[in-house]
């Protein structure tokens, strides 16, 4: 009995916080999505025109108009805005992208791939993550608090009936098993599937994601964006923050060689 009340109570208090947690995380997602893909949208339109137009005059272009160019693919680029195809490429800020976003501000993984480029959308956030990191701290708080009451009843293991025992054992595997497919199989078969990366890729990411360590060299979203430029028969980008460092430092030396050309 004592037990049973021990589970109920810890029930009652991580089901509603659990709801309020997945409900905080669906209003960041709309939230987000609301603020930024207005101006990521505006952002890829601006980019689509320059690129129209440089290539419609690139046989008198000078040296000006070439620097002028690589500043807006530098900026599209650092919105998040692929360069390569054109303005169908999906958005970064549909409504599952602002989601994986939301919780990686709130688990404060923070991958680096994508981020807020208004000031609306940066005050929000600011906002947003100062409730939202306490509010994941507390649920993971509960969390751990009920594996600890297990654990405490597994100390007075031989103080029991065996019937007593054998449920413990059973409720523990149980707990295990389905924490290790929740957490550590289920996530890496979707993202296998979602992303196009082998289970092991996903079940990397899946551990760098849970454990908050977040080194961005894989990130989700990217699938479209890697079988577009495949259509268009060009090298599928790396999922990866280090795919659009190394880009972004080719843009800058291509400047820089413009500037002393």
């Amino acid at each position: 009995m004592p037990r049973a009340g021990l589970c109920s109570r810890w029930g009652g208090r991580v089901l509603p916080l659990l709801l309020a947690y997945i409900c905080y995380l669906l209003l960041g997602a709309t939230i987000f999505q609301l603020l930024e893909k207005q101006a990521e949208s505006q952002s890829r339109d601006r980019f689509q025109f320059e690129k129209l137009r440089f290539l419609e005059n690139y046989t008198c272009l000078d040296q000006q108009a070439v620097e002028q160019f690589v500043q807006v693919i530098m900026e599209a680029w650092v919105k998040g805005v692929n360069p390569k195809g054109n303005s169908t490429n999906p958005s970064n800020w549909d409504f599952g992208s602002s989601f994986f976003f939301a919780g990686t501000v709130v688990t404060t993984i923070g991958y680096g791939n994508l981020a807020p480029s208004t000031e609306a959308g940066q005050v929000f956030c600011v906002f947003y993550a100062l409730v939202g990191i306490p509010l994941n701290v507390g649920f993971l708080n509960h969390l751990g608090t009920g594996l600890r009451a297990h654990l405490t009843m597994l100390e007075r293991w031989e103080d029991q009936p065996r019937r007593s025992q054998l449920l413990q054992i059973l409720g523990l595997a149980l707990f295990l098993a389905l924490g290790t497919l929740l957490i550590l199989i289920l996530p890496p078969m979707v993202f296998s599937h979602v992303e196009g990366w082998s289970f092991s890729e996903g079940f990397y990411f899946a551990f760098i994601t849970l454990s908050t360590i977040g080194f961005g060299d894989y990130v989700v979203g990217l699938r479209l964006d890697r079988e577009a430029e495949e259509a268009l028969g060009g090298t599928p980008r790396e999922g990866s923050t280090a795919a659009r460092t190394r880009a972004t430092q080719d843009l800058l030396a291509w400047r820089r060689s413009l500037r002393n050309w």
